[in-house]
């Protein structure tokens, strides 16, 4: 039997490392799907939106590192894949999706489900084109492969569904598409310029984020030699947190108040692969120099003095023989000290102290507690991020990944679905909030279609808790932020997952451990305070008043009861000095 365009992407795919497909089937994916069914080197994982299908090839090509593929059928079924691509593309991960298409015959005639994906995927991706013959396919799937793994992003294939059916075009092969090695530093008279000017600083901050991966040793060596405090941007804690005596924490919306302070009081910046996007936290007076891989990133969000291109784990050995290591310590030792302050300060709030309903500080400290050494961890955005950035204490083998750039909801069920297929014998937790789990519930029924035991924690507050917050910062009133839940334990046993729902601290530790322990899916619906105040490390005037205005206009509003709530919450709770 002649082979067919579909047969060729599945080699290929294999060729370069793809071990799984997830997606919808779809009648213009009917060729794809069944060519999948045939060969069965590649894993077919049925989502039950293509969302969540776009969500976990993200979350597999985060963990991995490789290229992950998710597919889509025709109009509906490809455009659902959009959210889950955008946040593949803005994590900066390789995301191959194929856009199954409308018979190329009927394009522009407004057929049945026509949409032009060529054009509609252009903004969240690095390579998008339509194959509209079988000839261009081997190709451009080439071109696709290779701009995804060498751009870290997303490439998208459109392709009409009647050509995964026509006869191959044979295309000479070359060596399995994966992603070349290389060093990238800047140059020694850099190196020279920079060391000069760490030398002559006398406070000096390190702010580290997603691009100091694989360079934890380098950094710390690079602290201490400087002498700087080490603050982390939300996607660098799982690289820097730990194993590392000059850690102070993280700053940003999520962070705390030594974080913040140790870069408001340096003379001197050093910005290690991180696109960190609050400018509001950035040092008032400092030299700023940042390191970053790509380039087109530096003094984006903050005007800097030296911009260095290179990988960190690459410049930074580099850097170290240039260093002048006979300086002071007093900004670090002030610096440790405030944090072992606001440090204290968080774990004080992580506590059972009897009160209902639970505080979600003291759920997200029981599962960092209770959980494996190489547990990976997903929390939804919203408030459930607060609490992972706050409380999940990394090791160097877990992992904690989200939905940190893109900042969509619904993340945490789905992207649980890829980091479980990928790896099948880590256990995958996924920090959902009760707003985020609603919205995409049916992927619960992906769990268990696909028997992936990820463990599912419900931080239940009856609420669009961190929309909530940022009314009240802003000065209004909190409205359509109401969610009327179901018993979202009882609605998991009802699919066939292991449900559990706890409203009382007292019983928090025992269910969080049973809970970690199951073997098979498992969701924990915990009912967690309402009124819990996240506030960032520096509050500025302006949110100062919003807080005011929110509590005159509930008073005035009729609604005086939910600032009682907030009063008992927080008022002796308090996060920062």
């Amino acid at each position: 039997m002649a082979r067919t365009v579909a047969d060729n992407i599945i080699e290929t795919l294999d060729r370069s490392g793809v071990r799984r497909v997830y997606g919808i089937p779809g009648d213009s994916l009917n060729g794809f799907t069944d060519a999948l069914r045939k060969d069965q080197r590649l894993e077919w994982v049925h989502a039950r939106h293509e969302e969540g299908a776009a969500f976990a090839a993200s979350a597999e090509a985060t963990l991995t590192g490789e290229l992950a593929v998710c597919v889509g059928s025709c109009g509906p079924g490809n455009l659902h894949l959009i959210n889950g691509l955008f946040d593949a593309q803005r994590s900066r991960v390789p995301v191959l999706a194929i856009a199954a298409h409308i018979p190329a015959a009927e394009i522009g005639s407004g057929y049945f489900q026509e949409t032009h994906p060529e054009q509609l995927f252009v903004e969240c991706s690095d390579f998008c084109e339509m194959v509209s013959t079988p000839a261009q396919l081997p190709r451009l799937l080439d071109i696709a492969i290779r701009t995804a793994v060498e751009r870290r992003g997303v490439a998208v294939l459109v392709i009409p569904g009647e050509i995964f059916l026509e006869k191959e075009h044979h295309r000479q092969g070359g060596a399995p598409i994966r992603a070349i090695d290389r060093i990238v530093r800047p140059t020694d008279a850099q190196l020279q310029d920079v060391a000069a000017a760490l030398n002559a600083a006398e406070k000096v901050t390190i702010l580290g984020g997603a691009g100091v991966a694989g360079a934890h040793d380098a950094v710390v060596e690079l602290a201490g030699a400087l002498q700087a405090p080490v603050v982390h941007a939300l996607r660098g804690k799982e690289f820097l947190e730990y194993d590392n005596p000059y850690d102070v924490g993280m700053t940003g919306l999520l962070g705390f108040s030594s974080g913040y302070r140790a870069i408001e009081k340096c003379d001197t910046l050093l910005m290690l692969g991180t696109d960190f996007p609050y400018q509001q936290f950035f040092p008032s007076k400092a030299t700023i120099i940042q390191l970053d891989i790509r380039g087109e990133q530096i003094g984006r969000r903050t005007p800097v003095d030296v911009g260095l291109v290179g990988s960190v784990a690459d410049t930074i050995p580099a850097l170290l023989p240039l260093i002048d290591r006979n300086r002071s310590s007093e900004h670090l030792t002030s610096s440790r000290e405030h944090y072992v302050k606001a440090r204290g300060s968080l774990n004080d709030l992580a506590v059972n102290d009897g009160k209902t309903p639970i505080h979600p500080q003291y759920l997200a400290k029981l599962l960092s507690d209770h959980a494996t050494d190489d547990a990976v961890f997903i929390p939804d955005v919203g408030s459930p991020v607060v609490w992972a950035a706050r409380y999940l204490e990394m090791n160097g083998k877990r992992r904690l990944i989200g939905s940190f750039t893109h900042g969509s909801m619904a993340n945490a069920v789905s992207q649980g679905v890829g980091a479980q297929a990928s790896f099948p014998g880590r256990q995958v937790i996924a920090m959902a909030g009760d707003g985020g789990l609603a919205m995409l519930l049916g992927e619960l029924l992906t769990l268990t279609q696909n028997a992936l035991p990820v463990k599912i924690v419900v931080f239940n507050n009856s609420s669009l808790n961190f929309v909530e917050l940022e009314m009240k910062a802003a000065g209004f009133v909190s409205f359509g932020t109401d969610l009327e839940n179901p018993d979202f334990a009882a609605l998991a046993r009802a699919i066939g997952i292991k449900g559990d729902r706890v409203e009382n601290p007292g019983d928090l530790d025992s269910a969080v451990r049973e809970f970690l322990a199951h073997d098979g899916p498992a969701l924990l619906d915990v009912v967690t305070a309402r009124q819990e105040l996240s506030i960032p490390p520096t509050v500025s005037a302006a949110q100062a008043k919003g807080f005011t205005l929110y509590a005159i206009r509930t008073v005035l509003s009729g609604r005086g009861d939910e600032l009682m709530d907030l009063a008992e919450t927080n008022v002796f709770r308090r996060l920062f000095d």
